[in-house]
């Protein structure tokens, strides 16, 4: 189940890398507006924030890629930053739109589970 969890933590990453690109160069795109059903006004608006919303992003899937990289001595670190993804979902789901939990907190809570519970 490890391998299984880290292949999760790896697909975790690289949703957040997505959120990346998607926040940081497709805020006021079409398929920006699409994904965040705003109109160019409200992206243009708030395209600075998101910038810096994609940025913790990417932020968040570095430190689980680094978890990745430092193989089993990473657990403290995978554990870390998928406590922080789910805990940025969480709040998402709570202020902006329920979906974020599904597509954010709850990826990472599997992949917490299958960490710690490798029989699950």
């Amino acid at each position: 189940m490890a391998a299984l969890a880290n292949v999760l933590i790896g697909l975790v990453a690289l949703l957040h890398l997505y959120f990346l690109v998607l926040e940081m160069f497709l805020w006021d795109k079409p398929r920006g507006l699409r994904t965040f059903r705003m109109t160019p006004e409200e992206a243009a608006q708030t395209k600075v924030l998101a910038a810096n919303q994609g940025l913790y992003n990417g932020f968040l899937a570095a430190g689980l890629a680094w978890g990745l990289l430092l193989g089993p001595a990473g657990l403290s670190i995978k554990v870390f930053f998928l406590v922080c993804v789910v805990i940025a979902g969480v709040i998402g789901a709570a202020t902006v739109s329920r979906r974020i939990f599904w597509v954010q907190a709850f990826p990472a809570l599997v992949a917490l589970a299958l960490l710690h519970y490798p029989g699950v």
